[in-house]
Order: structure tokens, then C-alpha cells, then sequence
């Protein structure tokens, strides 16, 4: 897919992986303990919806330097996100398996990727110009 093939936001790789990482963390936290829901399994979801989100919102705003800014804040949900999942898994909290944690933080990496990449094209579109 080209720049000239985006139409939307849907259409950027990054949002459509950070929608799938958003599934998976709800699919993960479904698990969790009900005590949890208003601790770990709201803090798990909300910085997980919030990547693709501000992915969204940032391109929404049709203005380069704010794009870059919306996608830096997906990247500190991105941080956030990795932080609650390893927390959940650890021996003495145990929300959750490290099994079932791994894959998602396989995911949360290639979302980091994708991120990083996208502001490096950008801010080298606005060097060019």
C-alpha cells in the first residue's frame, strides 16, 4: 500500500495492528479476577484503546505536526500498556500467565515499530518541504 492508497486512518497499518492489540488486551483481561475491574483490567484497556485512538485522532487533524504529536502519545500508551501487562504476570501479583502475556507484548513491539517508523516518515516529509 502507497501514501496515495491511504484514504483513512483505517487504512494505516499501525492503527489496524493497534486495533488488534486493543482486541487482544480485552480478550486477556476477560480472565481477570472481578476485583480487578476497576484496577488492572480498566488500567490493561484503557491505555490499549487509547493507541489506536490517538493513531486516529492525530490523523484527524489533518496538520503534520499534530499527527506526530497524537502518535507520540500512542507510543507512552504503547509504554504504559507494556508496564500494566509485565506487572500482571509477575509472581506475586499473577493476574495472569506469562504465556498468555508474551504474544501480546510480541504485538505491543511490532506496534512500536510501526509507530517509530511512521514518525520518522513524517518528520522527514517536513524536512523535505
Amino acid at each position: 500500500m502507497t501514501t496515495s492508497d491511504i484514504q483513512s486512518y483505517q487504512d494505516l497499518k499501525v492503527w489496524q495492528e493497534g486495533m488488534n492489540l486493543a482486541e487482544a488486551c480485552y480478550q486477556l483481561t476477560i480472565e481477570f479476577p472481578q476485583e480487578e475491574l476497576y484496577g488492572m483490567t480498566s488500567q490493561i484497556r484503557r491505555a490499549a484503546v487509547s493507541i489506536p485512538a490517538n493513531i486516529a485522532e492525530g490523523y484527524g487533524r489533518e496538520y503534520r505536526p499534530e499527527y506526530i504529536k497524537f502518535l507520540r502519545i500512542s507510543q507512552g500508551s504503547l509504554k504504559e500498556l507494556e508496564t500494566h501487562l509485565l506487572l500482571s504476570a509477575r509472581a506475586k501479583i499473577r493476574l495472569t500467565d506469562v504465556q498468555l502475556v508474551t504474544p501480546i507484548l510480541r504485538q505491543c513491539e511490532t506496534v512500536g515499530r510501526l509507530l517509530r517508523a511512521l514518525i520518522r516518515s513524517l518528520e522527514n516529509k517536513g524536512s523535505r518541504e
